[in-house]
């Protein structure tokens, strides 16, 4: 009688320690549950916020890629021969002859580079104090090599 009543008890303690366990799982689990929701849809609007960012590149903009295509080019070898181009063009004495604007404490240099499509490059460029953006058009001649024209520049003046 006494182990069946033991063995009742040890039931009961294990039913109620197992129930508080279970409880305590399925609250984490529904938890984590709605924080990955959150964080599908935070990445969702990040997805489409970089897609829509992505449609002013060459490799985001079908058009691009097509034109590029048909001149028999790959768009990865195209990006790298311009970003090449310019950023050896940063080694010029005197400043890259890419950009229009004379710099009055030491060499512009292009710092940064995205090309929006299949003509026009946007850069940043500064000489350490002096900082500006610049619009620069891209061609290809008739035997493939890049032509770049500056074709916008501004500086913008903190002092």
């Amino acid at each position: 009688m006494y182990l069946f009543f033991f063995a009742v008890l040890f039931i009961v303690f294990q039913y109620a320690n197992e129930k508080i366990i279970w409880e305590a799982q399925d609250k984490t689990i529904k938890g984590l549950s709605l924080k990955l929701e959150k964080a599908k849809d935070s990445l969702s609007g990040f997805s489409e916020a970089i897609s829509d960012a992505n449609y002013f590149s060459l490799q985001g903009n079908e058009n691009a890629l097509e034109y590029i295509e048909r001149l028999g080019l790959e768009a990865a070898d195209v990006e790298a021969i311009i970003y090449n181009k310019i950023y050896d063009q940063n080694g010029v004495k005197g400043g890259n002859p890419i950009i229009p604007v004379a710099s009055v404490r030491g060499d512009f240099k292009i710092n940064k580079i995205k090309l929006l499509n299949s003509r026009w490059i946007q850069a940043d460029f500064s000489d350490g104090d002096n900082w500006g953006e610049l619009i620069i058009e891209y061609f290809f001649t008739q035997d493939n090599t890049i032509e770049l024209v500056p074709l916008s520049s501004f500086l913008y003046s903190f002092k």
